[in-house]
């Protein structure tokens, strides 16, 4: 009643709507890590330590030959960014705030802006980590040479996407079965350590084998990433349409039960949890 009432166009609307996802994304970011110097650093140690243990393991192992020829350090990394990006991303999207958090009481703030400033929190802390893990290899250790540089970022791109899309499945379920949720994320999470393909090639595997693999949008991912990454390495088996479309598709699902779930939310389901 008195309160002026204001009409804004699509344009005013949209402006703002990006204008709060920014600051979610920041708080975001700052509400898991008080020294963004830190967060950074951390992120660099997981990788590179990730990097360094699957280095040792293909070495002693005897593996190195079923790598592509060329930087081997660099067919590593070529997985373990798009591995460490997907499953991240996924595990930020699924413990973004749902409809039940204190801050959905905030009238501007609902549950996609929380969605999408997890996951573009998730990709900025990723894309720095890895342009500083990749500068230092360039500068202290020998030049960094990818064959196509923009389709590999884009690679890297449906990988983070795919995991917005499975984390939005898995948040929309949450409030149902979050015990189950959780064990469900930290299976597929351990799965795709194997699952996502990174510790091989599409095109060496034989076809009996290949078809445990061609489910999981990360496996393709990874693979036509290396393809654009190496001159060498032309990928047969995998494409990347088929992680894109599939993303699309369990994003629009993950967003309706999202909605679905919003509207029959009660503060009652996190009682006791």
């Amino acid at each position: 009643m008195f309160q002026r009432q204001t009409t804004t166009s699509g344009l005013q609307s949209g402006a703002r709507l990006l204008d709060i996802i920014y600051h979610a994304t920041v708080r975001n970011v700052r509400k898991s890590h008080g020294n963004a110097i830190f967060a950074l650093i951390t992120n660099i140690m997981q990788t590179v330590i990730l990097v360094m243990a699957f280095y040792v393991m293909f070495s002693v192992l005897g593996l190195r030959r079923a790598a592509v020829r060329g930087d081997f350090l660099l067919y590593i990394m070529s997985g373990i960014f798009l591995f460490i990006t997907h499953t991240k991303t996924m595990g930020a999207v699924v413990g973004s705030e749902g409809p039940t958090s204190a801050m959905m009481k905030h009238a501007p703030m609902n549950t996609v802006i929380a969605i999408s400033a997890a996951a573009l929190g998730s990709l900025y802390i990723q894309l720095l980590s890895l342009s500083v893990v990749l500068f230092i290899y360039h500068v202290a250790f020998t030049p960094v040479v990818i064959y196509q540089p923009v389709p590999a970022m884009g690679m890297l791109l449906i990988a983070w996407f795919s995991g917005v899309a499975i984390g939005t499945v898995l948040l929309a379920a949450k409030p149902w079965a979050p015990a189950f949720i959780s064990i469900v994320t930290t299976v597929y999470s351990r799965a795709n350590m194997i699952a996502s393909g990174k510790m091989f090639l599409a095109n060496a595997l034989p076809a009996n084998r290949r078809s445990l693999f061609d489910w999981n949008p990360l496996f393709h991912a990874i693979d036509q990433a290396r393809g654009y990454t190496f001159l060498n390495y032309n990928p047969h088996y995998t494409n990347y349409a088929y992680p894109l479309i599939l993303s699309v598709v369990l994003l629009m699902i993950g967003l309706m039960g999202e909605f679905y779930t919003r509207k029959h939310a009660s503060l009652s389901w996190s009682a006791g949890k």
